[in-house]
C-alpha cells in the first residue's frame, strides 16, 4: 500500500438537470477523522452520507468539504404574469393620465410592481430529490478520488524524505559504532590516564577501589545496547515504509524511540567524537519526526 499524507486539496464539478454542482475538499493533519461541512440550506440531509464516505476512505485528518450549487446559464426559470392584475393596473394608469395628466405608464414599470410578475420556485418530487442527492454524492466521491490521489502523491514524496532520514540515522549509528574511541585499547588508555591523575592528586586513594570504580564507569558508558537498538529501529522504519498504509502513528512512536536512544547515546558518551555524532543524530531524528507528523 502507498503512504498517504494528511494534507491535500481536490475539486470536482458536475451538472444535474441544469444544476451546476461543485465540491471543494481539503484536508490537514489530525489525530483522527474530523469532517467539517459547508452545505447550502436544505442539504443538511446529506451530512451523514458524506461523513461516512470520508471515514470509509481515510483513517486520519481534518477535512473540510464545501458544496456549491447553481443553475446552468442555459436553464432559465419561466416567469408567470398575472395578466388580469396587469390589465387593471394599465387601465388605472390610463385614467390617471387622462384625468390628471400624469406620465404614461411604461411596461417595465408595470411589470416591476409587486404581484404582477412572479418567478415560481420549482417544487421537487421525491424522485427528483433522490436523483439530485445521488448526483451530488457521486460528484463528492469524485472529489474524494482527487483528494486521495493528492494525499498519495504527497505521501510518495514524504516516503523519499523519510527514507533519506533513516539512511542518515543508520550511517550515524555505524559511525558511532566504528569510532576509534570505542576500541578497548583506547578505553583502557583513557581510564588509565584518569586513574593516574587521581592517584597523583591524592596518595590516600585506594588504588584497587579506584580501578574497580573506573571499570564500573567504563561499563556504564558503553553504548553497545544503544547502537543495537538503533539498528533494530532502522530496520523497523524501513519495513513500515515498505508496507505503507496508515503507518503514521507507528512511525511517530518509532521517532520517539530514535530520540530516546540518541539522547542516551549522548549522555553515556565519554568521547567528544561520539557526542558530536549523537548531537547530529538528534538533529536528523527531529527532522524525521517532523515529517512523520504529516503522514496518515
Amino acid at each position: 500500500m502507498n503512504l498517504q499524507s494528511m494534507t491535500g486539496f481536490a475539486r470536482a464539478t458536475a451538472e444535474h438537470s441544469g444544476a451546476a454542482v461543485a465540491w471543494e475538499l481539503k484536508s490537514v493533519n489530525g489525530k483522527s477523522v474530523e469532517v467539517r461541512l459547508r452545505l447550502p440550506t436544505g442539504f443538511e440531509r446529506l451530512e451523514q452520507a458524506i461523513r461516512q464516505a470520508v471515514q470509509k476512505r481515510f483513517s486520519r485528518g481534518n477535512f473540510q468539504a464545501t458544496l456549491t450549487l447553481g443553475k446552468a446559464a442555459a436553464v432559465q426559470a419561466q416567469p408567470v404574469v398575472n395578466e388580469a392584475f396587469l390589465k387593471d393596473l394599465a387601465g388605472l394608469a390610463r385614467r390617471l393620465q387622462e384625468q390628471f395628466g400624469t406620465a404614461p405608464a411604461s411596461a417595465d414599470g408595470l411589470l416591476a410592481l409587486r404581484g404582477v410578475l412572479d418567478v415560481p420556485e420549482a417544487v421537487e418530487t421525491e424522485e427528483e430529490r433522490a436523483a439530485a442527492d445521488a448526483a451530488i454524492l457521486t460528484c463528492f466521491n469524485k472529489a474524494l478520488d482527487g483528494l486521495e490521489q493528492a494525499r498519495a502523491d504527497e505521501g510518495a514524496a514524504l516516503k523519499g524524505l523519510l527514507s533519506g532520514h533513516i539512511d542518515a540515522i543508520e550511517a550515524l549509528t555505524l559511525r558511532a559504532e566504528a569510532d576509534p574511541s570505542r576500541e578497548p585499547a583506547a578505553i583502557r588508555a583513557r581510564i588509565a590516564e584518569q586513574v593516574k591523575l587521581l592517584m597523583d592528586a591524592s596518595a590516600n586513594l585506594d588504588e584497587a577501589r579506584l580501578n574497580q570504580e573506573a571499570a564500573f564507569l567504563a561499563t556504564k558508558a558503553d553504548i553497545r545496547e544503544e547502537i543495537d537498538r538503533l539498528k533494530t529501529h532502522v530496520a523497523s522504519g524501513r519495513a513500515l515504509l515498505t508496507a505503507g498504509g496508515a503507518v503514521g502513528r507507528k512511525l511517530d512512536f518509532l521517532a520517539q524511540e530514535f530520540n530516546r536512544e540518541s539522547n542516551t547515546l549522548c549522555s553515556k558518551s565519554n568521547a567528544a567524537a561520539v557526542t558530536a555524532i549523537g548531537l547530529e543524530l538528534k538533529a536528523v531524528v527531529d527532522q524525521f519526526r517532523e515529517q512523520v507528523q504529516n503522514l496518515e
